[in-house]
């Protein structure tokens, strides 16, 4: 219950804003506005907090090309509310039911990947475009995370839910500030819009969030009322404030493990000393397995965790169990080990690349794509990615780099070995046996991280160009 003036909306939401310090003052801020309630309510209210919280706004919009003319039509809507409030207006398309996790994983997983990689490749430019995208998940949303993934059998890490802020692995040394900050996670959608109705703001209405063949959809609209209506009529917030407890609970996990996981390991990441990993607390023991896997890029499954901690027991007569991606852990002496199987590929790999095309590097967990993109104005690609169109005619080959490697990347005064570059750039040597690299014949034209060659660059007036671009699938990073 509230003392004095009941909050505004507004003021909730810059609540929410410093508790988590999402926003500073001179982020330049991409607002994620598909034309639907939520989105465009994020827009009007961090409109209203632009001038106290010092922000520069400019609004996003991904066309999926999934319903149509009704996409085209939200992109219109959309284009059209940020020239109405003098904001620039980034936009992108990408043919979401074509792309390869549209089969394997489905349409709304398909359509999450293409969003967070334009989200990416957003904050992937020079300093002076966007540090910030914020995007309009709400406290209804947060409770959907949660149920979807207890019942899929998350523990308490997944129980987190959708975190405030998000931040890209692979980004975070030459873009500290980068981030993803979903401002709503404290409001209703509810509210959100009746307040609309009240100031007479219009939104767009999207056919498929009612589309019951979609597990989300099935919990916003069937599971969750009845839950309200038969258990509990604030299970929203219920299951939100379980979000929130599990993430204070998962950030304090992950600082007391760190260290001790240093202690635990021997001279390498993947060997554990045995007597010191069962002497720990069982939650422990699970977090430690979890974390030393989670650094040699593997994710276990809860059933993966227990047997490795039997084989380190020595509780059955096996000496080894097996994990994702050809993985095992095996009791060697007085060691717990996580190797590759026998049975595993060799640590290096070579995939042919064509240019339009993509590869999955399962070394890396990654996608490799190159696409054909527009340099016109508004186009948002960050110019250090970008190949003129004869540079990469021929057949591209990507493979982790080798000895005698060398590389000249733009902005540097001579070519220089990919060894000594990783070196410069303090690349930890576990990933830098991996680092990816693009050939063509026998030249090195592209390497993760670095800016593409001077002599391969588009001319000025060239209309359109070759992007290439490593994808991580969201679930690596964060699911929703």
């Amino acid at each position: 219950m509230y003392h004095g003036a009941v909050p505004s909306l507004a003021q909730r939401v810059q609540r929410h804003l410093l508790q988590h310090s999402l926003l500073q003052a001179g982020d330049r801020v991409g607002i994620a506005v598909s034309g639907g309630a939520d989105s465009v309510a994020l827009l009007h209210l961090l409109l209203e907090l632009r001038s106290e919280l010092g922000l520069v706004l400019a609004v996003v919009h991904l066309n999926h090309r999934l319903r149509g003319a009704d996409s085209d039509a939200d992109e219109q809507f959309v284009a059209e509310l940020a020239r109405d409030h003098g904001l620039e207006f980034l936009r992108a398309a990408d043919d979401v039911a074509a792309r390869p996790e549209a089969k394997t994983h489905g349409i709304e997983a398909a359509a999450r990947a293409a969003r967070y990689e334009f989200f990416w490749r957003l904050l992937d430019q020079t300093p002076t475009r966007l540090n910030k995208i914020a995007t309009a998940h709400t406290l209804d949303d947060q409770a959907e995370t949660v149920l979807l993934r207890l019942a899929r059998g998350a523990g308490s890490k997944g129980l987190a839910g959708i975190y405030p802020r998000l931040t890209h692995p692979r980004m975070v040394r030459e873009h500290p500030q980068a981030a993803i900050v979903r401002p709503l996670l404290r409001i209703r959608r509810a509210e959100l819009e009746a307040w609309l109705n009240s100031i007479g703001q219009p939104w767009r209405e999207d056919a498929s969030n009612r589309d019951l063949r979609f597990a989300r959809n099935r919990v916003r609209h069937g599971l969750l009322p009845r839950l309200e209506e038969h258990l509990n009529p604030n299970i929203r917030e219920a299951l939100a404030e379980t979000a929130e407890i599990a993430r204070a609970e998962e950030e304090y996990w992950l600082a007391q493990v760190e260290p001790l996981l240093a202690q635990v390991q021997r001279s390498v990441p993947s060997s554990l000393a045995r007597n010191l990993l069962l002497a720990q607390p069982l939650a422990l023991r699970r977090r430690l397995i979890r974390a030393a896997a989670e650094q040699l890029g593997l994710q276990l499954e809860f059933k993966h965790v227990e047997a490795a901690l039997a084989v380190a027991a020595g509780r059955d007569s096996a000496h080894a169990c097996a994990l994702p991606a050809g993985w095992e852990a095996r009791r060697v002496g007085d060691d717990l080990r996580l190797v590759r199987a026998q049975t595993a590929p060799p640590l290096n790999y070579e995939e042919r690349l064509a240019a339009p095309g993509r590869v999955h590097l399962a070394a890396l967990n990654s996608l490799l794509q190159v696409s054909r993109v527009a340099t016109a104005p508004p186009a948002v690609y960050n110019p250090d990615h970008l190949y003129s169109v004869p540079s990469l005619a021929k057949e591209l080959v990507v493979r982790n780099w080798r000895p005698g490697d060398r590389f000249w990347p733009a902005h540097s005064k001579a070519l220089k070995k990919v060894k000594d570059l990783l070196q410069e750039r303090k690349i930890p040597l576990a990933e830098r046996r991996l680092w990816p690299v693009v050939v063509r014949d026998d030249e090195v034209v592209w390497v993760r991280g670095f800016p593409a060659p001077a002599h391969l660059r588009p001319a000025p007036a060239d209309p359109d160009a070759w992007l290439i671009q490593e994808l991580f699938p969201a679930s690596t990073i964060e699911p929703e």
